[in-house]
């Protein structure tokens, strides 16, 4: 292991009496929760030189973390002729089209029918920054939501559009449908997301080991009952729009989780579409921009709510 295999940093104060395995999750944001626990478990990760920390163990200011990054091992994932809807190809990334109901990356039970099986037999090669499980997967989108993705397809691509991820310069633009008729045309929310204290499989607006979450949101079309909205992402945090959304007391149509379990309009999955990715591109730094329109089942919703079809 190389000395770019290693990430090594001192604990601040803002840090202090956080779980180990949260701070290297906001320190590293492209790994994974789970692959970091793992590195912890497998004692890749010292604090003040020794091994032998669990995962729960609070972080102290000033405390040195170094964590070891293992060279990649074979991906024990089989590729499948799936077909995906690549809307952009070159030798460095690539742009996909996600479907409703498909998963981006392989997790426990669920190692079959994902993007990644679908990508693997597509591409011959992959960025390996993000472990084994997510080869190629810079930023991800929900099962239930459709649209635009970039893939890298070798780890120089991966850093640059990883850095400009955490940059913030990457445009994403969803559309959806919420519950509930807003006073303005537009806004913003801003409220830091982190997992729910009281149900650890939900993510919330918190004070608690959370993030920066910030969400500008514009109505497009107004329905009494439901509004159509453009909600543009300045962080990305794990269901961000979903909570934001919920929090202003407009959750999205079909979202069970963060809405009314009650199923409307036949709607039984969020109705959040990605329809505008934006990046430079990692070789070149020329901005490229791509724009899905909205799935078939989205412009049905519309239709049932007296809307005519969008683009």
């Amino acid at each position: 292991m190389n000395e770019a295999d290693r990430i090594e940093f001192i604990v601040e104060e803002d840090m202090q009496g956080t779980r180990l395995d949260v701070v290297l999750s906001a320190v590293i944001e492209e790994a994974s929760r789970s692959y970091l626990q793992k590195l912890i478990d497998n004692g890749e990760v010292k604090v003040n030189g020794l091994t032998g920390y669990s995962k729960k163990y609070k972080v102290k200011t000033g405390d040195t973390v170094r964590v070891g990054i293992p060279e990649p091992v074979l991906l024990d994932v089989v590729p499948e002729d799936i077909p995906i809807d690549i809307v952009y190809e070159d030798k460095d990334v690539l742009v996909v089209n996600k479907p409703k109901g498909m998963v981006v990356h392989p997790a426990a039970g669920n190692y079959t029918g994902t993007l990644v099986n679908a990508i693997l037999f597509h591409c011959k090669s992959l960025s390996s920054i993000n472990g084994v499980i997510r080869p190629g997967i810079v930023h991800r989108i929900d099962k239930d939501t459709s649209g635009l993705l970039m893939i890298a397809k070798n780890d120089a691509a991966h850093r640059a559009l990883a850095e400009q991820l955490s940059r913030h310069s990457i445009k994403r633009v969803y559309h959806a449908i919420v519950y509930n008729n807003f006073k303005e045309d537009e806004g913003t929310v801003n409220a830091p997301i982190g997992r729910d204290p009281k149900n650890r499989l939900k993510m919330a607006v918190t004070a608690v080991n959370s993030k920066e979450a910030v969400t500008h949101y514009r109505v497009l079309h107004r329905f009494g009952s439901f509004t159509y909205i453009e909600a543009r992402l300045e962080t990305g945090r794990t269901h961000q729009i979903r909570v934001h959304m919920a929090y202003i007391k407009h959750p999205l149509l079909g979202d069970a989780v963060y809405g009314p379990k009650k199923k409307v309009l036949g709607v039984d999955s969020q109705m959040l579409h990605a329809g505008l990715l934006g990046f430079k591109h990692p070789a070149t730094g020329d901005y490229m921009e791509f724009k899905s329109p909205l799935p078939k089942e989205f412009n049905n919703v519309i239709i049932k709510l007296g809307g005519t079809a969008k683009e």
